[in-house]
């Protein structure tokens, strides 16, 4: 499942519309809508809000080994 799913998943069971959550969690409409779309280009830092809303965080890992 891809983060977008993930997060109007979250958004679905925590029984908020879309317009309820931006204004919850301090978001433009916008970006709530692009985001759950899957937009491409999205600001790090309002994934993180919206991440932080629903008590998740993102986490940066390393594939496997790196070969230098």
């Amino acid at each position: 499942m891809h983060l977008n799913e993930q997060i109007k998943e979250l958004r679905k069971k925590s029984s908020l519309t879309q317009v309820e959550f931006a204004k919850r969690a301090g978001l433009g409409l916008r970006f709530v809508r692009e985001l759950e779309q899957g937009k491409s280009t999205i600001r790090l830092d309002k994934l993180n809000q919206v991440l932080e809303f629903f008590g998740h965080h993102l986490e940066v890992k390393r594939n496997g080994p790196k070969n230098t």
